[in-house]
Order: C-alpha cells, then sequence, then structure tokens
C-alpha cells in the first residue's frame, strides 16, 4: 500500500460521500432542498490563488452542494425517462476513469477497445439486431440518432453519385424524415446538426393508439415519391410508450426506397422481454436503430447505442484516416464509427452491467419495472380526483387531476395538475414530471431504476394521496 499516493485521501473521501449518498436514498428527499441562491452563493466562490488538498476539495463539494442533488439516483424518481445506475456499472465508470484511457482506437487503449467490441455484439444479440450491423457507442441518445442519420444520409444521397462528406450539401439532393407527430427533440436537432434542417421533418398523425398508420404513411411516401426519404419509426414514444407496426410500417417504406430509423430510446430494450418483445416483431429489419443505456440498462450517464445495418454507410459518414493517426486491421477502431475522437470508455459500465444482470437479469429489470409503472398508475388513477389518461403498455403511463370546483374548466384541470405534481415535488416522497398530452396536461409516470420495488410504488401512491386530501380540504 502506497500511502504517500496524491489519490489515495481524495479517492477515500470520495468513497466515503458516495456511499453515505446512495445508502441513505431511501430517506432522503427525492426533489432537490437548496434554492437556486443557495446553490451560486455556496459554489460560486472566488478562485482561490493557492491550491488546497485534494480531500478538502472534495469535502468541502460535497458540503457545498448538499440539497442540490436530485435523487434520480434511487427508487421514487418517476420523472422524465432516467434510469440509476446497477453497483457494477457505477463501480467500472469509476475505474473507466481511474484508468483514464482515450478510447479512440486500440493503441490508445487496448482493452477497452476490446470491450467496445464485446459490448456491441453482446447489445446486439440481446436486442434482436442483426450480427452483422456496425454500431457506435455514444454520449447518448441524441448522438446515437446523428450517427445513424450520419449513415442514411451517405446511404440516399450515394445512391444519387453525390458525395456528401466530400462535397457537402450544397446543391445536394433533398433529403425529407418521415415520422408520427410523436417524434423526439432529439431529432430535431439531429437534423440541425446533419445541415438538412428541421423543415426536413414532417409529423404525421397518429390513431388513438398513438401509432403511425400504414394508410397515413404511404399517402405521405407517394405525395414526393422521388424524394430521398427517412422513414423514423417509434419503439417507446415519449409520453405513452407507443409502438409503431414495424412488420407492416418497414416493408412499406422499402418499397419506396426510403431509409428506417427507429427511435428506441428506451423501447428498444423491451425486446429483451419474452412479456414485451412482441411489441418489436419485424424490428430487425429496419435500416438503424438508436437507443440508451443510461436509461433502462442502468448505467452511468454519457452511454448511448447506434446501430447500423450497412456498415459501409456507417463508416463513410464517420471515418476519417492521416498519417499521424494510427490504425490497426485485426482489431474495430472506435473513431471509425463514432462522431467524437477523444472520449472516455464508454463500453466499460455497459460491459460490467450486462455481465452483473445477465440475459435473464436484463429481462427481469425490463418485467419490474413494467409492472411497477401499472400499479404507479392504476394506484394513482384509483385516486379520488384523478382521472387514468393512459394505462402502461410498458414502463410509460398518465394520469390526471380534475379541479374539483364546480364549473372547473379544461384549464383549470391543467392547472391543478402541474399543483398537485408540485406539491408531491415538494413533499419530497417522489418525483414525477408533466407533459401535455393531446392537449391536456397530465402527470407522466416513467419507471426506469432497477431499485424502484413495491414499497417505493406505494409510498407514491400515498404521497399523492395526501396532497390530493389537504388540497381538497
Amino acid at each position: 500500500m502506497n500511502d504517500t499516493s496524491p489519490f489515495r485521501l481524495a479517492l477515500e473521501h470520495a468513497l466515503s460521500h458516495s456511499l453515505a449518498y446512495l445508502e441513505n436514498l431511501e430517506h432522503s428527499p427525492v426533489a432537490a432542498g437548496a434554492s437556486l441562491q443557495t446553490l451560486r452563493e455556496r459554489l460560486a466562490k472566488p478562485l482561490n490563488s493557492a491550491g488546497m488538498p485534494a480531500e478538502q476539495v472534495i469535502d468541502e463539494l460535497v458540503a457545498d452542494t448538499a440539497g442540490g442533488i436530485i435523487g434520480s439516483a434511487g427508487g421514487r424518481f418517476f420523472g422524465w425517462v432516467i434510469g440509476g445506475s446497477l453497483p457494477a456499472a457505477l463501480a467500472a465508470d469509476w475505474l473507466t476513469s481511474a484508468w483514464d484511457q482515450n478510447a479512440a482506437s486500440y493503441s490508445c487503449g487496448p482493452a477497452e477497445a476490446v470491450i467496445e467490441e464485446v459490448c456491441g455484439d453482446w447489445l446486439k444479440d440481446l436486442l434482436g439486431l442483426p450480427r452483422d450491423a456496425s454500431f457506435a457507442l455514444t454520449s447518448g441518445c441524441q448522438m446515437a440518432h446523428v450517427t445513424a442519420l450520419a449513415a442514411a444520409r451517405n446511404a440516399l444521397l450515394a445512391s444519387r453519385g453525390w458525395q456528401v462528406e466530400r462535397d457537402g450539401l450544397f446543391g445536394a439532393p433533398k433529403i425529407r424524415i418521415l415520422s408520427s407527430d410523436q417524434f423526439h427533440g432529439s431529432i430535431t436537432r439531429a437534423t440541425r446538426l446533419l445541415g438538412l434542417g428541421t423543415s426536413a421533418v414532417t409529423g404525421l398523425p397518429v390513431n388513438q393508439a398513438g401509432q403511425l398508420d400504414a394508410a397515413t404513411l404511404e399517402q405521405a411516401l407517394q405525395e414526393a415519391p422521388d424524394t430521398l426519404t427517412i422513414v423514423l419509426l417509434q419503439a417507446g414514444d415519449l409520453n405513452i410508450g407507443a409502438y409503431d407496426c414495424f412488420a407492416e410500417l418497414i416493408p412499406l417504406a422499402h418499397r419506396y426506397g426510403a431509409w428506417v430509423h427507429v427511435d428506441g430510446a428506451f423501447g428498444l430494450w423491451a425486446n429483451v422481454s419474452a412479456r414485451h418483445r412482441h411489441l418489436l416483431a419485424g424490428v430487425e429489419h429496419a435500416d438503424s436503430w438508436a437507443t440508451d443505456g443510461h436509461k433502462w440498462l442502468n448505467v452511468p450517464y454519457d452511454s448511448g447505442f447506434a446501430f447500423v445495418a450497412h456498415p459501409q454507410a456507417h463508416r463513410n459518414a464517420m471515418s476519417y484516416e492521416a498519417s499521424y493517426i494510427s490504425h490497426n486491421d485485426q482489431v474495430r477502431e472506435q473513431k471509425d464509427w463514432n462522431p467524437d475522437w477523444s472520449r472516455r470508455g464508454r463500453g466499460v459500465a455497459a460491459y460490467a452491467a450486462l455481465r452483473q444482470l445477465g440475459r435473464h437479469g436484463v429481462a427481469a429489470l425490463i418485467d419490474a419495472c413494467c409492472d411497477a409503472a401499472h400499479s404507479l398508475v392504476t394506484g394513482i388513477a384509483a385516486l379520488p380526483g384523478a382521472e387514468l389518461m393512459w394505462e402502461p403498455r410498458i414502463n410509460q403511463g398518465l394520469v390526471r387531476f380534475l379541479d374539483q370546483r364546480p364549473a372547473a374548466t379544461e384549464s383549470d384541470h391543467d392547472q391543478w395538475t402541474d399543483a398537485v405534481t408540485s406539491a408531491v415535488l415538494a413533499s419530497g416522497e417522489a418525483l414525477f414530471s408533466n407533459t401535455t398530452w393531446r392537449g391536456k396536461r397530465c402527470m407522466r409516470v416513467s419507471v426506469c431504476n432497477w431499485q424502484t420495488n413495491a414499497q417505493d410504488v406505494a409510498r407514491a401512491v400515498a404521497a399523492v394521496a395526501r396532497v390530493l386530501q389537504e388540497q381538497n380540504r
């Protein structure tokens, strides 16, 4: 043991603080308790002229951020679609930082290059995707979309004799994106980053189940049959977890020469579950897919996955060679498939999570989250003054709260729903987020955390019940 190590005290203090935080999540408020002003007063100190001991920096950092850390790592966080971190994934993420490898290529980090190769194979197997598809480990689903759509842009324009990586987009044939009108904002941002423009996306109306109908898609395809087209399909939309009918829509899109991209930010993971994989029947025939690791796989942030059924288009869009850049033909060079070069070893945490869970553990995690979401939504909806808006098919559901005053309007119900959600948040017992769905404000329930259990569900339902009782007095 090296007691003179400059790392030991700082890391020991970080470990102690981390365990204190994680092991107290059950008893801590989920919401942040410190105000913006308080956090600024604590953290916005004048930059010191002289240095200070590393362990003191860590101790003061923890003290100054107290009350400003949301309990999204725990089992009572149901906002947006945010998972926690499995023990093995968190520990592996720490190791990733300690090893400090540049995971851009084999020469910079040999072990992490092989880990990434293995992760790609495991993920394709678990998610039911083609074994020969290429893949990229990105910072999140946002950049997974960018990666996959860059491959689509390459392939579609190459079909018209246009080399976009060489010649750019000025004067290039137009590319449009057809999607249901429930597409996520990350797609809009991807079109901006890729130079396609937000006007390239056409949102088509969905049916009552939140799905894009074949007749609606075909009509849109027929309106400009010669236009290069990407069809974007949903594997779990952000509000109700709706799945498009891949077995019907993918062959239809291909008949018109379109590239099909699947947004499976969290919903693609349902393919691991025997109970839920029917929702993804036919998804393997798409051209590209994107999902997150830091949602349902429960690994720390900086983990997204892109998969492309056409590896050459993927590589054409991403790779770059120069004399100063090392290349090894015996391995998969990560920089040939990713939009970034210098980066941490994103595969390490995912590798550890998959090893900890195993195939059956991933399936059990998916099923447990879906069961918890169903219990939460139906339990809250059964309370006086609550209304069921969407019963979960997977881990997403919606409820609404009705203003009990006589002659209350839809606007009153919207404001009351926001007020109830805010009051639950203030109680510290649970955290939900709200959304506007089909013109109405709703409490959005999302369960993605491996720690959520029946006690967490009962505690959250009880918190909503108390708020409704208190507010109606």
